[in-house]
């Protein structure tokens, strides 16, 4: 199933998120505006919210639920990472645009993000369930220990895969498994269904990451909106590279330490071939379908339903896609 077809039984919705985030960006300080419409206008998937829609259809949300809402909350906490992460990363690029704080400078963006994080508890309030905000309020502060968490792994080649699991549970899957929780509470779906959502949220948002660090080897630097090795770059220490050095010969093991330890892509060539050579890449991509399958085996608690066939069609993408 493409994509589209994925989004087509909320395609309505999705409209609605997107009016719903053009209005609520709305301040009175314009730069507040230009940073946040340059990255929100941006483009990128929008599976976050998406998953979101998708989740409270199959739990049966109506139509005043405020799952629309929840929705553009989500697109908001994640834009919010992107502005921190752009700037702790020095990243110049992301979805083949300049970053906002290549173009509005790091000040901008990280104030802007701030402003995004606010605005998503302002629209919680709205909401008006005091679950949701306690389902939020626990997800983003797991997603900025997640940050430092990254942050503290970054140059050491001694990062273990448990660590690196648990940082891309944190920074990433928490955001997805907290979004298909309050579609949930959103719905008023029974507890069995929240919890059967939560999980395919966290498994959901496993496998995705997991594509995307194997995507920084392997990918087309031209769908990808980066370039490829900017993880290497910045000395991440991902499962890519984490299997080649426990796998690798003591010269290939050396040379990734060496890159991890320095930062940098100089040596990116090498290192990919000991990648390839080593299984690295169908190690993750093994690891990633697991996560897919348990993505889609916490669905069958669900009512079927085409918005259950899409959220199950959509772990497929999280896997199969190339940028």
């Amino acid at each position: 199933m493409q994509l589209n077809d994925i989004r087509a039984p909320v395609a309505d919705d999705l409209k609605k998120v997107d009016t719903e985030i053009r209005e609520q960006l709305a301040s009175d300080v314009a730069l507040v505006s230009q940073v946040a419409q340059h990255i929100v206008g941006g483009g990128g998937k929008r599976l976050r919210p998406l998953a979101v829609l998708l989740a409270a259809r199959a739990a049966g949300a109506g139509p005043a639920s405020g799952y629309v809402k929840a929705a553009a909350i989500i697109e908001f906490i994640h834009t919010a990472t992107l502005l921190h992460d752009d700037v702790v990363d020095d990243s110049h690029q992301r979805r083949g645009r300049n970053t906002a704080n290549d173009v509005f400078g790091s000040a901008a963006s990280v104030l802007v993000g701030d402003f995004l994080y606010s605005r998503s508890f302002q629209m919680m309030v709205d909401i008006g369930l005091p679950r949701v905000m306690q389902v939020m309020a626990d997800a983003t502060n797991t997603i900025a220990a997640g940050e430092v968490l990254q942050l503290m792994n970054a140059g050491d080649p001694d990062t273990t895969e448990q660590r690196y699991l648990e940082v891309i549970y944190r920074k990433t899957a928490r955001l997805f498994e907290a979004g298909a929780q309050v579609a949930a509470i959103v719905a008023g779906a029974p507890e069995g269904v929240e919890h059967a959502l939560a999980d395919y949220g966290r498994h959901l948002g496993m496998a995705f990451q997991l594509v995307d660090d194997a995507l920084d080897y392997r990918g087309d630097a031209s769908q990808l909106g980066k370039n490829l090795g900017d993880d290497l770059a910045e000395g991440k220490p991902t499962l890519p590279l984490i299997h080649a050095l426990r796998a690798g010969s003591p010269e290939q093991a050396a040379m990734i330490r060496r890159a991890i330890e320095e930062g940098g892509s100089r040596e990116i060539a090498p290192i990919r071939a000991a990648i390839e050579s080593t299984g690295g890449l169908d190690y993750t991509a093994r690891l990633a379908r697991s996560e897919a399958d348990l993505a889609i085996q916490a669905l069958a608690g669900i009512p079927e339903s085409a918005f259950r066939e899409s959220l199950a069609a959509l772990a497929e993408f999280a896997v199969a896609r190339s940028s």
